[in-house]
């Protein structure tokens, strides 16, 4: 089997409200997805979500190899970027074939990824993360209700900007999933998204720690920060975590080998084999890995094999147009299907019906830092 080609395909992500955190919102609720279709010369086809970033210049990496010997194509991949680097965008792209790569090997094996990667529970364990910094009180309310119907009882908000509108609402989230859960105490956690400095996260977190129980704050300062997130760590009570936008092991390795990361994340679109590797160098530290991402159908089946595996984000319960993924939601998990490969199918016909114009990252969008972010003592007031 060789790879012949591939496909830069873009479809659309529709929230149906505004998404966002501290940095901004998408005020519409629509992203653009974009992702890759791999293809052989058996007719065997892999999907991977993740942007197109040279991508013509990656694929060279790729094409004519056999598609199954993945982990050395991803290297392949890395030295093919050494000398711009791969981070940021690139390292996207470069997950995004990875993900395509492993899809097509468990095809071609004729199992799920999960069972082909030595997992032996199709079950991922969740919590709630509705990026819901746009909602008011009912529109939150609503929407945990929503997850809580499915058995979650673990949530994320997203905060930074006042603390006592986080307090509240915290405070109305945790009521939803105490309710749901019959009086058991929920999982809370807070993402600041990189908006805080040093002091000003471990002021704002130790507020809300008068009257809230957090499981873990995230990305309180910049992601590459050791000293500031090992400060932060030291003043609270609730775990710190990090990891969405570190790409490579070289920018994991001076957090956790500084023990200033209780929660190591990776983000799904930085691909399988990134995500098999920061959880083996996790899994050294006796660190738990949690996978984030919109649609992370990869990682979930990733998760399955790594020891160290402690939840994986759920975001929102409609997939991007043109998604058809072999999974379901229930007594607060994924459950992934039997279907071979890495449960995610494409609708092609419904993605080109809908119009897929460049990316564009407006000054109010989540995409872009806000100038005077972590510039203040106490964050300005919003409301």
């Amino acid at each position: 089997m060789r790879i012949s080609g591939y496909r830069a395909l873009t479809t659309v992500h529709d929230w149906g409200r505004p998404v966002g955190d501290a940095n901004g919102l998408y005020a519409d609720g629509v992203v653009k997805v974009p992702l890759v279709v791999v293809e052989t010369d058996e007719g065997i086809t892999g999907v991977g979500v993740g942007p197109h970033v040279e991508i013509d210049s990656i694929f060279a990496a790729l094409e004519g190899e056999d598609p199954r010997g993945v982990t050395a194509l991803y290297d392949r991949m890395l030295r093919r970027v050494f000398k711009a680097g791969h981070a940021g965008a690139v390292f996207g792209t470069i997950g995004a074939f990875d993900t395509a790569l492993w899809d097509i090997k468990a095809k071609a094996a004729g199992e799920p990824l999960w069972r082909l990667l030595g997992g032996r529970d199709r079950r991922v364990p969740a919590y709630a993360s509705g990026l819901d910094m746009g909602l008011d009180d009912a529109g939150l309310v609503s929407l945990y209700k929503e997850y809580a119907e499915r058995g979650l009882r673990a949530a994320k908000l997203k905060g930074g900007l006042d603390v006592d509108r986080d307090r509240e609402r915290l405070t109305l989230v945790r009521d939803v999933l105490t309710e749901a859960g019959n009086g058991a105490r929920p999982g809370l956690m807070l993402d600041a998204n990189e908006v805080w400095s040093r002091k000003q996260a471990v002021r704002h977190v130790t507020e809300l720690e008068r009257t809230l129980d957090l499981t873990w704050v995230e990305e309180p300062v910049r992601r590459w920060d050791a000293d500031g997130l090992g400060a932060v760590g030291r003043g609270v009570r609730a775990a710190v975590a990090t990891g969405e936008n570190l790409t490579g092991l070289e920018q994991f390795r001076p957090l956790v080998t500084a023990g200033t990361v209780d929660v190591v994340q990776t983000a799904a679109v930085w691909g399988i084999t990134h995500f098999l590797r920061v959880a083996a160098l996790a899994h050294a530290y006796d660190l738990p890995v949690s996978p984030i991402g919109t649609t992370p159908h990869g990682l979930l089946h990733a998760a399955t094999s790594v020891p160290n595996h402690l939840v994986t984000e759920l975001q929102d319960l409609r997939p991007p147009t043109g998604f058809v993924l072999d999974h379901s939601i229930e007594d607060g998990a994924f459950i992934l299907g039997d279907a071979p490969g890495a449960g995610l199918t494409l609708d092609e016909d419904a993605i080109r019906a809908i119009t897929a114009g460049p990316v564009t990252r407006a000054y109010d969008s989540p995409a872009v830092r806000p100038g005077l972010a972590g510039l203040h003592l106490l964050a300005p007031r919003v409301h």
